[in-house]
């Protein structure tokens, strides 16, 4: 995490606002920020990095549209603080996609319909991307279990089950893997997975709310 000489610095600087360094690793490239010790992860993914595909819906840790995977596992970002990820790998929705291909799951919940106003998408592909990386063929209750910390709002749940469900069929007949695209090239999904609802942008519902 950031150091004592980063706090003196910011003060020295003339202000108020205590800042702490980090390092991470965000969709396969290292980033580097100067951040209040008091500002939550999804903050620092959408203004700073502007990585809007990461969702606020609740600020309390219910909703799970924030949610993202940090070393793998999913976790709500508005209830981790940005100084917590420091040293971690943090995948969102943006660094699913492949050289700017859709990852398996996005394209089953397109397929699939899997979703209507798209709002909670981005939370449900990254639970399910967790749940994919560690049980490749989930039962219809697994997979429920498994975004029962995720709301929507629309759809009922039942396109989304089947939707996770084709995705693990998908990926054990050898489909890019969840994780595939922890390298430089995984932001191309930005522009490819982020037009409306119905095509596969909104796999990614990659526009600020």
């Amino acid at each position: 995490m950031g150091t004592a000489e980063g706090r003196r610095r910011a003060l020295a600087e003339g202000g108020s606002r205590v800042t702490e360094h980090i390092s991470l690793v965000v969709n396969g490239s290292t980033r580097e920020l100067d951040v209040e010790p008091r500002r939550m992860l999804v903050q620092v993914l959408r203004e700073d990095l502007d990585l809007t595909g990461t969702h606020v819906g609740c600020d309390t840790s219910q909703c799970g549209a924030c949610t993202v995977t940090v070393d793998g596992r999913a976790v709500k970002s508005c209830t981790m603080l940005a100084v917590q990820a420091d040293g971690r790998d943090v995948t969102t929705i943006e660094g699913l996609a492949n050289d700017g291909q859709l990852h398996p799951l996005q394209t089953a919940f397109w397929e699939n319909h899997g979703l209507q106003c798209g709002f909670c998408t981005p939370g449900m592909i990254m639970a399910a991307a967790d749940l994919l990386e560690r049980n490749a063929d989930p039962t219809d209750e697994e997979i429920r279990h498994s975004i029962e910390g995720n709301f929507c709002r629309c759809t009922g749940y039942h396109n989304i089950v089947v939707a996770i469900r084709e995705a693990a069929s998908a990926m054990r007949a050898g489909a890019t893997a969840p994780n595939a695209a922890r390298d430089a090239a995984g932001v191309v999904a930005r522009s490819k997975a982020g037009t409306s609802a119905g095509s596969a942008a909104s796999t990614t519902a990659s526009t600020r709310p």
